[in-house]
């Protein structure tokens, strides 16, 4: 018997041509577009299909941009009858959950994520912070040079993603330090990354505090399917849970390892990634190897994936 997961990605894999096709041949999927174009005051579909990828890429568009393709897959998969056990959500991505949950009403979601990333660009001044991935090092190895970098400045956990991929961030200076350190204790490779802000860690405090404003003023509904959280990876089933989660990721770290693992104890056996890319496609692959691990980014991945599932259900 199949217990399926449906998980959404973060900022990141946003790309130019995203959702382009499922737009132009699911009316649900372009019904998403014109809402989500609506709350926020520009043409969303022109941003996905044409660009320019310099503003794609901006915080506060790449966040409901990313979570509009994922819902509009979401939108596809439903015509199939396709039905997720649980579901959960890496960053940014646990909206998409929560929407596909039921919690979260679409429009809802996308006024929070658009302020949630205005919220935590504005936290920190642009170039005092900065985020970096160290791969090949044990995360207590990581938790132990983030502590011994700190004379330096602010440098925290942010990212615990897959065993051997972790993603440190902070104040810029504590930040290099630590990759130096890392090196130095055995990091297969540790580099800066290409972000405007230090996601997921205590630098965010402002952010998570604008932001409980904004949810507060926020319907939120018991979710109907089960969801693993970022910050604890527990299962939420109360609006209570959802709205004090939400907060909490923003200086919290990603525990999406232990989320994974929590999804396969519940008896998860099949995860389906919904939005573009296949980042989290990999990472469960590594996580759980003896899990089925799909992804669906445009229709004829949608397709494939509904082939295998279904294929799965005989």
């Amino acid at each position: 018997m199949q217990t399926i997961a449906f998980v959404f990605p973060g900022q990141g894999s946003q790309r130019v041509g995203m959702g382009q096709d499922v737009w132009a041949q699911v009316p649900e999927a372009r019904s998403l577009f014109e809402k989500a174009s609506d709350v926020l005051g520009i043409d969303l579909a022109r941003l996905c299909f044409e660009g320019p990828d310099e503003q794609l890429t901006l915080t506060t568009n790449a966040q409901p941009a990313i979570m509009t393709v994922s819902m509009a897959l979401f939108a596809a998969l439903q015509r199939d009858g396709v039905k997720p056990d649980y579901v959960a959500g890496h960053s940014l991505g646990e909206y998409s959950a929560l929407v596909a949950s039921g919690s979260l009403a679409f429009e809802d979601a996308i006024r929070a994520v658009r302020k949630r990333g205005q919220f935590m660009q504005e936290a920190v001044v642009p170039g005092a912070g900065a985020m970096a991935a160290v791969l090949g090092l044990d995360k207590q190895s990581i938790y132990v040079v983030c502590e011994e970098t700190a004379r330096h400045g602010i440098v925290e956990v942010a990212n615990l993603n897959s065993p051997g991929q972790v993603v440190i961030a902070g104040q810029t200076e504590a930040v290099d330090h630590a990759i130096e350190l890392a090196k130095q204790r055995g990091a297969k490779r540790a580099v800066r990354l290409q972000v405007s802000a230090p996601f997921h860690c205590s630098l965010m405090k402002p952010a998570a505090q604008r932001l409980a404003a904004v949810l507060h003023a926020i319907p939120i509904a018991d979710p109907t399917v089960p969801l693993v959280n970022n910050a604890d990876a527990e299962l939420l089933t109360t609006r209570e849970q959802v709205a004090d989660s939400l907060v909490r990721q923003v200086t919290s770290p990603v525990r999406w390892e232990d989320s994974v693992r929590r999804l396969v104890k519940e008896g998860v056996n099949l995860f389906l990634e919904l939005g573009p890319g296949k980042v989290l496609t990999g990472l469960i692959k590594r996580i759980a190897p003896e899990a089925t691990a799909l992804h669906a980014e445009d229709l004829a991945s949608l397709r494939l994936a509904v082939d295998q599932v279904q294929a799965g259900c005989r």
